[in-house]
Protein backbone atom coordinates (compact mmCIF):
# COMPACT_ATOMS: atom_id res chain seq x y z
CA UNK A 1 0.00 0.00 0.00
CA UNK A 2 1.01 3.24 -1.40
CA UNK A 3 1.19 5.46 2.46
CA UNK A 4 1.66 9.18 0.57
CA UNK A 5 -1.90 7.86 -0.83
CA UNK A 6 -3.40 7.91 2.63
CA UNK A 7 -1.68 11.54 3.22
CA UNK A 8 -4.97 13.40 2.15
CA UNK A 9 -7.07 11.20 3.20
CA UNK A 10 -6.05 11.38 7.20
CA UNK A 11 -5.69 15.31 6.61
CA UNK A 12 -9.47 15.62 5.59
CA UNK A 13 -9.73 13.12 9.14
CA UNK A 14 -7.66 15.39 10.93
CA UNK A 15 -9.24 18.86 9.39
CA UNK A 16 -13.31 17.07 10.62
CA UNK A 17 -11.70 16.34 13.77
CA UNK A 18 -10.92 19.75 14.38
CA UNK A 19 -13.89 21.43 13.03
CA UNK A 20 -16.19 19.43 15.12
CA UNK A 21 -14.43 20.00 18.40
CA UNK A 22 -13.84 23.91 17.72
CA UNK A 23 -17.56 24.10 17.10
CA UNK A 24 -18.62 21.52 20.08
CA UNK A 25 -16.41 23.50 22.19
CA UNK A 26 -17.83 26.71 21.66
CA UNK A 27 -21.65 25.56 21.70
CA UNK A 28 -21.04 23.67 25.11
CA UNK A 29 -19.05 27.01 26.30
CA UNK A 30 -21.83 29.22 25.84
CA UNK A 31 -24.24 26.54 27.11
CA UNK A 32 -22.20 26.42 30.83
CA UNK A 33 -21.64 29.97 30.46
CA UNK A 34 -25.35 30.48 30.66
CA UNK A 35 -25.78 28.24 33.83
CA UNK A 36 -22.51 29.62 35.51
CA UNK A 37 -23.93 33.40 35.03
CA UNK A 38 -27.08 32.83 35.48
CA UNK A 39 -26.76 30.66 38.99
CA UNK A 40 -24.22 33.65 40.04
CA UNK A 41 -26.57 35.74 39.74
CA UNK A 42 -29.31 33.70 41.31
CA UNK A 43 -26.52 33.37 44.16
CA UNK A 44 -25.57 29.63 43.41
CA UNK A 45 -21.81 29.38 44.19
CA UNK A 46 -20.21 27.68 41.14
CA UNK A 47 -16.80 25.38 42.42
CA UNK A 48 -16.26 24.47 38.72
CA UNK A 49 -16.46 25.09 35.03
CA UNK A 50 -14.99 23.18 33.16
CA UNK A 51 -14.44 23.09 29.32
CA UNK A 52 -13.91 19.53 27.98
CA UNK A 53 -13.94 15.98 30.66
CA UNK A 54 -10.86 13.67 32.08
CA UNK A 55 -7.74 15.01 33.07
CA UNK A 56 -7.12 18.71 33.55
CA UNK A 57 -4.32 20.68 31.23
CA UNK A 58 -5.14 23.91 32.52
CA UNK A 59 -6.91 25.95 35.47
CA UNK A 60 -7.03 28.80 37.92
CA UNK A 61 -9.66 29.72 40.46
CA UNK A 62 -10.89 33.52 40.30
CA UNK A 63 -12.00 35.28 42.84
CA UNK A 64 -15.40 34.09 43.67
CA UNK A 65 -13.87 30.75 44.42
CA UNK A 66 -14.56 29.26 40.94
CA UNK A 67 -12.13 26.78 39.45
CA UNK A 68 -12.07 27.20 35.29
CA UNK A 69 -10.23 24.61 33.77
CA UNK A 70 -9.97 22.94 30.63
CA UNK A 71 -9.97 18.89 30.22
CA UNK A 72 -8.50 16.77 27.89
CA UNK A 73 -11.03 15.38 26.36
CA UNK A 74 -12.91 18.23 24.63
CA UNK A 75 -16.30 16.64 23.80
CA UNK A 76 -18.57 18.49 26.24
CA UNK A 77 -17.74 20.41 29.26
CA UNK A 78 -19.94 21.25 32.71
CA UNK A 79 -20.68 23.61 36.14
CA UNK A 80 -20.27 22.20 39.19
CA UNK A 81 -22.23 24.24 41.56
CA UNK A 82 -21.78 23.82 45.61
CA UNK A 83 -23.59 20.76 46.83
CA UNK A 84 -22.92 18.92 43.50
CA UNK A 85 -21.62 15.38 43.96
CA UNK A 86 -20.11 15.31 40.84
CA UNK A 87 -20.06 17.07 37.15
CA UNK A 88 -23.29 15.53 36.22
CA UNK A 89 -24.76 16.97 39.65
CA UNK A 90 -26.32 14.98 42.31
CA UNK A 91 -26.39 15.86 46.32
CA UNK A 92 -23.09 15.67 47.92
CA UNK A 93 -25.05 14.82 51.14
CA UNK A 94 -22.06 15.00 52.85
CA UNK A 95 -20.90 18.22 52.36
CA UNK A 96 -24.72 19.72 52.41
CA UNK A 97 -24.71 18.16 56.08
CA UNK A 98 -22.13 20.05 57.11
CA UNK A 99 -23.42 23.17 55.72
CA UNK A 100 -25.36 25.98 57.71
CA UNK A 101 -28.81 27.18 56.27
CA UNK A 102 -26.62 30.55 54.98
CA UNK A 103 -24.45 27.92 52.81
CA UNK A 104 -26.83 25.47 51.91
CA UNK A 105 -29.02 28.30 50.16
CA UNK A 106 -25.86 29.06 47.61
CA UNK A 107 -25.87 25.50 46.50
CA UNK A 108 -27.96 24.11 43.26
CA UNK A 109 -29.80 21.77 46.21
CA UNK A 110 -30.88 24.38 48.66
CA UNK A 111 -31.39 27.62 46.28
CA UNK A 112 -35.14 29.09 46.07
CA UNK A 113 -36.90 27.09 43.22
CA UNK A 114 -37.00 30.01 41.20
CA UNK A 115 -32.98 30.09 41.00
CA UNK A 116 -32.93 26.86 40.54
CA UNK A 117 -34.96 27.21 37.80
CA UNK A 118 -33.76 30.19 35.89
CA UNK A 119 -29.87 28.56 36.03
CA UNK A 120 -31.06 25.49 34.53
CA UNK A 121 -33.26 26.61 31.86
CA UNK A 122 -30.01 29.40 31.26
CA UNK A 123 -28.15 26.79 29.30
CA UNK A 124 -30.58 26.34 26.31
CA UNK A 125 -31.62 29.99 26.39
CA UNK A 126 -28.11 31.06 25.62
CA UNK A 127 -27.76 28.43 22.99
CA UNK A 128 -30.55 30.16 21.23
CA UNK A 129 -29.39 33.83 21.78
CA UNK A 130 -25.73 32.75 20.49
CA UNK A 131 -27.63 31.65 17.47
CA UNK A 132 -29.73 34.54 16.91
CA UNK A 133 -26.49 37.00 17.64
CA UNK A 134 -24.45 34.79 15.25
CA UNK A 135 -27.55 35.16 12.48
CA UNK A 136 -27.90 39.18 13.31
CA UNK A 137 -24.36 39.30 12.70
CA UNK A 138 -23.85 37.00 9.51
CA UNK A 139 -27.13 39.55 8.08
CA UNK A 140 -25.69 42.83 8.78
CA UNK A 141 -22.25 41.70 7.43
CA UNK A 142 -23.77 40.56 3.74
CA UNK A 143 -26.10 43.74 4.08
CA UNK A 144 -29.19 43.96 1.81
CA UNK A 145 -29.85 43.77 -2.12
CA UNK A 146 -29.77 47.19 -3.43
CA UNK A 147 -32.68 48.58 -5.35
CA UNK A 148 -32.83 48.53 -8.70
CA UNK A 149 -30.82 45.35 -9.28
CA UNK A 150 -27.13 46.73 -9.53
CA UNK A 151 -24.51 43.79 -10.52
CA UNK A 152 -21.90 42.97 -7.84
CA UNK A 153 -18.97 40.79 -8.23
CA UNK A 154 -20.02 38.57 -11.62
CA UNK A 155 -19.42 34.28 -11.37
CA UNK A 156 -16.84 32.87 -13.79
CA UNK A 157 -19.41 31.35 -16.56
CA UNK A 158 -18.61 29.25 -19.96
CA UNK A 159 -20.85 31.77 -21.30
CA UNK A 160 -21.05 35.20 -23.35
CA UNK A 161 -20.34 38.11 -20.34
CA UNK A 162 -20.80 41.51 -21.53
CA UNK A 163 -22.49 43.10 -17.76
CA UNK A 164 -20.08 44.49 -15.74
CA UNK A 165 -20.19 45.17 -11.86
CA UNK A 166 -22.03 48.82 -10.92
CA UNK A 167 -24.37 48.17 -14.01
CA UNK A 168 -27.97 48.25 -13.03
CA UNK A 169 -30.38 46.08 -14.40
CA UNK A 170 -33.76 47.45 -15.91
CA UNK A 171 -34.59 44.38 -17.77
CA UNK A 172 -34.09 41.40 -19.94
CA UNK A 173 -35.59 40.95 -23.76
CA UNK A 174 -37.15 43.77 -23.04
CA UNK A 175 -39.18 43.01 -20.13
CA UNK A 176 -38.65 45.34 -17.36
CA UNK A 177 -37.45 44.02 -14.37
CA UNK A 178 -39.37 43.78 -11.23
CA UNK A 179 -38.34 44.60 -7.59
CA UNK A 180 -35.91 41.82 -6.13
CA UNK A 181 -37.64 42.11 -3.06
CA UNK A 182 -41.00 40.55 -4.30
CA UNK A 183 -40.07 37.09 -5.24
CA UNK A 184 -43.13 35.56 -6.65
CA UNK A 185 -43.53 38.52 -9.09
CA UNK A 186 -39.64 37.79 -9.50
CA UNK A 187 -40.33 34.08 -10.15
CA UNK A 188 -42.92 35.05 -12.76
CA UNK A 189 -40.38 37.01 -14.62
CA UNK A 190 -37.85 34.48 -15.29
CA UNK A 191 -40.17 31.46 -15.78
CA UNK A 192 -41.34 34.42 -18.47
CA UNK A 193 -37.79 34.51 -19.97
CA UNK A 194 -36.84 32.06 -23.53
CA UNK A 195 -33.95 29.68 -21.36
CA UNK A 196 -30.79 30.18 -23.71
CA UNK A 197 -27.12 30.71 -24.02
CA UNK A 198 -27.16 34.19 -24.04
CA UNK A 199 -29.83 36.73 -23.02
CA UNK A 200 -30.35 40.77 -24.35
CA UNK A 201 -29.42 42.61 -20.78
CA UNK A 202 -31.43 46.54 -20.59
CA UNK A 203 -28.84 47.86 -18.23
CA UNK A 204 -27.51 51.60 -17.15
CA UNK A 205 -23.91 51.95 -17.11
CA UNK A 206 -22.32 55.03 -16.20
CA UNK A 207 -25.84 56.98 -16.83
CA UNK A 208 -25.67 55.26 -20.15
CA UNK A 209 -28.94 53.24 -21.08
CA UNK A 210 -26.95 50.11 -22.86
CA UNK A 211 -27.96 46.39 -24.44
CA UNK A 212 -25.80 43.80 -23.87
CA UNK A 213 -25.76 40.26 -23.66
CA UNK A 214 -25.50 37.91 -20.84
CA UNK A 215 -26.42 34.24 -19.54
CA UNK A 216 -29.37 33.27 -18.19
CA UNK A 217 -29.81 35.18 -14.81
CA UNK A 218 -29.88 31.61 -13.15
CA UNK A 219 -27.64 29.20 -14.64
CA UNK A 220 -26.83 25.90 -13.29
CA UNK A 221 -24.00 27.35 -11.09
CA UNK A 222 -23.42 25.22 -7.73
CA UNK A 223 -23.31 28.09 -5.67
CA UNK A 224 -22.67 26.05 -2.27
CA UNK A 225 -22.61 22.57 -1.94
CA UNK A 226 -24.53 21.00 0.45
CA UNK A 227 -22.11 18.62 3.19
CA UNK A 228 -22.99 14.58 2.95
CA UNK A 229 -24.70 15.38 -0.47
CA UNK A 230 -24.14 13.52 -3.64
CA UNK A 231 -22.59 16.16 -5.05
CA UNK A 232 -20.55 16.34 -2.48
CA UNK A 233 -19.00 12.82 -2.57
CA UNK A 234 -19.15 12.85 -6.52
CA UNK A 235 -16.49 15.85 -6.20
CA UNK A 236 -18.52 18.92 -7.22
CA UNK A 237 -17.39 22.15 -5.59
CA UNK A 238 -18.75 25.72 -5.03
CA UNK A 239 -18.33 27.50 -8.59
CA UNK A 240 -18.62 24.25 -10.69
CA UNK A 241 -20.80 24.96 -13.89
CA UNK A 242 -23.09 21.62 -15.14
CA UNK A 243 -22.81 22.46 -18.49
CA UNK A 244 -24.48 19.11 -19.45
CA UNK A 245 -26.72 16.12 -18.62
CA UNK A 246 -26.39 13.22 -20.50
CA UNK A 247 -25.36 14.96 -23.16
CA UNK A 248 -27.73 17.38 -23.55
CA UNK A 249 -26.60 21.02 -22.72
CA UNK A 250 -28.57 23.09 -20.27
CA UNK A 251 -28.15 26.98 -19.76
CA UNK A 252 -31.09 27.50 -16.39
CA UNK A 253 -30.64 26.10 -12.89
CA UNK A 254 -34.12 24.96 -13.04
CA UNK A 255 -33.28 22.44 -16.02
CA UNK A 256 -30.46 21.01 -13.25
CA UNK A 257 -32.93 20.61 -11.05
CA UNK A 258 -35.89 19.17 -13.35
CA UNK A 259 -33.47 16.37 -14.67
CA UNK A 260 -32.56 15.42 -11.22
CA UNK A 261 -36.34 15.52 -9.83
CA UNK A 262 -37.11 13.40 -12.91
CA UNK A 263 -34.41 10.97 -12.63
CA UNK A 264 -36.27 8.82 -10.01
CA UNK A 265 -32.53 7.60 -9.01
CA UNK A 266 -31.49 6.93 -12.19
CA UNK A 267 -27.20 7.93 -12.00
CA UNK A 268 -26.62 11.17 -14.45
CA UNK A 269 -23.36 11.93 -16.78
CA UNK A 270 -22.99 15.61 -16.27
CA UNK A 271 -20.14 17.28 -17.89
CA UNK A 272 -19.00 20.01 -15.57
CA UNK A 273 -17.20 23.45 -16.33
CA UNK A 274 -14.67 24.24 -13.39
CA UNK A 275 -11.68 27.15 -14.01
CA UNK A 276 -11.83 26.92 -17.82
CA UNK A 277 -12.02 22.90 -18.22
CA UNK A 278 -14.89 20.70 -18.39
CA UNK A 279 -14.98 16.80 -16.58
CA UNK A 280 -17.03 14.36 -16.91
CA UNK A 281 -18.77 13.15 -13.69
CA UNK A 282 -21.34 10.75 -12.47
CA UNK A 283 -23.86 11.62 -10.04
CA UNK A 284 -26.63 9.60 -8.50
CA UNK A 285 -29.81 11.95 -7.06
CA UNK A 286 -31.07 10.69 -3.59
CA UNK A 287 -34.24 10.81 -1.98
CA UNK A 288 -34.58 13.32 0.03
CA UNK A 289 -37.19 14.42 2.90
CA UNK A 290 -38.24 18.24 2.26
CA UNK A 291 -40.18 20.08 4.79
CA UNK A 292 -43.26 22.30 3.24
CA UNK A 293 -44.77 25.53 3.96
CA UNK A 294 -47.50 23.60 5.43
CA UNK A 295 -45.27 21.78 7.77
CA UNK A 296 -45.47 18.23 5.77
CA UNK A 297 -42.80 16.63 4.27
CA UNK A 298 -42.57 15.88 0.20
CA UNK A 299 -39.83 12.94 -0.65
CA UNK A 300 -37.94 14.43 -3.98
CA UNK A 301 -34.77 13.15 -5.55
CA UNK A 302 -31.96 16.12 -4.62
CA UNK A 303 -27.92 16.31 -5.67
CA UNK A 304 -27.34 18.96 -2.64
CA UNK A 305 -26.03 21.93 -4.60
CA UNK A 306 -27.67 25.92 -3.88
CA UNK A 307 -27.89 27.80 -6.89
CA UNK A 308 -27.65 31.57 -7.47
CA UNK A 309 -27.78 34.35 -9.49
CA UNK A 310 -24.83 34.45 -12.27
CA UNK A 311 -23.65 37.37 -10.23
CA UNK A 312 -23.20 38.42 -6.53
CA UNK A 313 -25.89 41.48 -6.41
CA UNK A 314 -24.50 44.66 -5.54
CA UNK A 315 -25.72 45.30 -1.10
CA UNK A 316 -26.62 48.07 1.17
CA UNK A 317 -26.41 48.15 4.74
CA UNK A 318 -29.20 46.01 6.56
CA UNK A 319 -30.48 48.02 9.37
CA UNK A 320 -29.59 46.31 13.04
CA UNK A 321 -33.03 46.14 13.39
CA UNK A 322 -33.90 44.11 10.34
CA UNK A 323 -30.94 41.87 11.04
CA UNK A 324 -32.42 41.03 14.47
CA UNK A 325 -35.87 40.32 13.17
CA UNK A 326 -34.03 38.00 10.85
CA UNK A 327 -31.84 36.32 13.37
CA UNK A 328 -35.01 35.18 15.56
CA UNK A 329 -36.54 34.26 11.99
CA UNK A 330 -34.14 32.34 11.45
CA UNK A 331 -33.70 30.56 15.26
CA UNK A 332 -37.20 29.63 14.81
CA UNK A 333 -37.73 28.33 11.62
CA UNK A 334 -34.57 26.25 12.25
CA UNK A 335 -36.47 25.00 15.54
CA UNK A 336 -39.95 24.84 14.28
CA UNK A 337 -37.95 22.67 10.99
CA UNK A 338 -36.87 20.34 13.50
CA UNK A 339 -39.67 19.67 15.96
CA UNK A 340 -41.78 19.20 12.55
CA UNK A 341 -38.77 16.69 11.17
CA UNK A 342 -38.43 14.82 14.52
CA UNK A 343 -42.56 14.48 14.73
CA UNK A 344 -42.75 13.13 10.97
CA UNK A 345 -39.95 10.83 11.97
CA UNK A 346 -41.72 9.50 14.72
CA UNK A 347 -45.01 8.79 12.96
CA UNK A 348 -43.08 7.14 10.19
CA UNK A 349 -43.88 9.90 7.35
CA UNK A 350 -40.27 10.35 6.68
CA UNK A 351 -37.27 8.16 6.76
CA UNK A 352 -35.35 8.20 10.36
CA UNK A 353 -32.05 8.64 8.22
CA UNK A 354 -32.78 11.75 8.33
CA UNK A 355 -31.20 12.10 12.01
CA UNK A 356 -27.49 12.10 11.48
CA UNK A 357 -25.23 11.08 14.31
CA UNK A 358 -21.71 12.20 15.93
CA UNK A 359 -20.17 11.24 12.67
CA UNK A 360 -22.41 13.02 10.96
CA UNK A 361 -22.51 15.99 12.57
CA UNK A 362 -18.50 15.78 12.75
CA UNK A 363 -18.72 15.56 8.93
CA UNK A 364 -20.42 18.32 8.29
CA UNK A 365 -18.62 20.40 10.62
CA UNK A 366 -15.56 19.79 8.39
CA UNK A 367 -17.61 20.15 5.33
CA UNK A 368 -19.02 23.75 6.09
CA UNK A 369 -15.32 24.73 7.57
CA UNK A 370 -13.69 24.11 4.51
CA UNK A 371 -16.10 25.97 2.56
CA UNK A 372 -14.89 29.30 4.51
CA UNK A 373 -15.82 30.65 7.38
CA UNK A 374 -18.75 32.28 7.33
CA UNK A 375 -20.06 29.12 6.67
CA UNK A 376 -18.80 27.54 9.46
CA UNK A 377 -19.84 30.19 11.89
CA UNK A 378 -23.52 29.57 10.31
CA UNK A 379 -23.37 25.98 10.40
CA UNK A 380 -22.44 26.52 14.68
CA UNK A 381 -25.65 28.79 14.87
CA UNK A 382 -27.57 26.02 13.23
CA UNK A 383 -25.91 23.35 15.61
CA UNK A 384 -26.54 25.87 18.46
CA UNK A 385 -30.16 26.24 18.03
CA UNK A 386 -30.47 22.27 17.45
CA UNK A 387 -28.30 21.76 20.98
CA UNK A 388 -30.66 24.14 22.66
CA UNK A 389 -34.00 22.45 21.42
CA UNK A 390 -32.64 18.69 22.55
CA UNK A 391 -31.91 19.90 26.47
CA UNK A 392 -35.35 21.23 26.00
CA UNK A 393 -36.75 18.30 25.53
CA UNK A 394 -38.59 16.85 29.36
CA UNK A 395 -36.23 13.96 29.44
CA UNK A 396 -34.41 13.01 32.30
CA UNK A 397 -30.62 14.38 32.83
CA UNK A 398 -31.17 16.79 30.31
CA UNK A 399 -32.36 20.76 31.33
CA UNK A 400 -35.71 19.84 30.26
CA UNK A 401 -36.15 16.49 32.63
CA UNK A 402 -34.79 18.88 35.53
CA UNK A 403 -37.21 22.03 34.56
CA UNK A 404 -40.41 19.55 34.72
CA UNK A 405 -39.20 18.08 38.29
CA UNK A 406 -39.07 21.78 39.63
CA UNK A 407 -42.60 22.34 38.02
CA UNK A 408 -43.67 19.15 39.86
CA UNK A 409 -41.86 20.38 43.12
CA UNK A 410 -43.93 23.85 42.71
CA UNK A 411 -47.24 22.39 42.27
CA UNK A 412 -46.72 19.56 44.83
CA UNK A 413 -45.16 21.69 47.36
CA UNK A 414 -42.03 19.30 47.45
CA UNK A 415 -39.65 17.23 45.44
CA UNK A 416 -40.16 13.80 43.54
CA UNK A 417 -38.77 11.33 46.24
CA UNK A 418 -35.14 9.95 45.87
CA UNK A 419 -36.04 6.79 44.25
CA UNK A 420 -38.33 7.93 41.73
CA UNK A 421 -35.80 10.43 40.63
CA UNK A 422 -33.10 7.75 40.34
CA UNK A 423 -35.33 5.63 38.67
CA UNK A 424 -36.48 8.39 36.07
CA UNK A 425 -32.88 9.38 35.79
CA UNK A 426 -31.94 5.62 34.32
CA UNK A 427 -34.56 5.55 31.74
CA UNK A 428 -33.85 9.08 30.76
CA UNK A 429 -29.82 8.53 30.35
CA UNK A 430 -30.65 5.12 28.56
CA UNK A 431 -33.49 6.99 26.41
CA UNK A 432 -30.41 9.20 25.94
CA UNK A 433 -27.67 6.99 25.22
CA UNK A 434 -30.39 5.11 22.45
CA UNK A 435 -30.84 8.35 20.50
CA UNK A 436 -26.78 8.53 20.29
CA UNK A 437 -26.84 4.59 19.31
CA UNK A 438 -29.42 5.26 16.76
CA UNK A 439 -27.79 8.54 15.33
CA UNK A 440 -24.39 6.38 14.81
CA UNK A 441 -26.18 3.56 13.39
CA UNK A 442 -27.68 6.02 10.56
CA UNK A 443 -24.63 7.87 10.51
CA UNK A 444 -22.80 3.87 9.82
CA UNK A 445 -25.46 2.37 7.01
CA UNK A 446 -27.82 4.68 5.84
CA UNK A 447 -27.26 5.87 2.28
Amino acid sequence: MDIASLIPTFGNAIWTVVAFIVALSVIVAIHEYGHYIVGRWSGIQADVFSLGFGPVLWSRVDRRGTRWQIAALPFGGYVKFAGDANASGGVDEDAMAHMDAEERSHTMHGAPLWARAATVAAGPIFNFVLSIAIFTGIFMLRGTVTEPLTVGALRPLPAQQDLMAGDVLRGIEGQALPSFDDPQAFEAFLKALPVQGALDYQIERDGAALTVAGPYPYPPIATQVVPRSAAMDAGIEAGDVIAAIDGTPIHAFDQLRQAVEGSDGRTLNLTVWRDGAEMAMELTPRRTDEPQDDNTFRTVYRIGIAGGLFFDPATGTASPWDAFTGGVAQTWDITAGSISGLWHMATGAISTCNLSGPLGIAETSGAMASQGTTSFIWFIAVLSTAVGLLNLFPVPVLDGGHLVFYAYEAVAGRPPSDGALRVLMSIGLTLVLGLMVFGLTNDLFCP
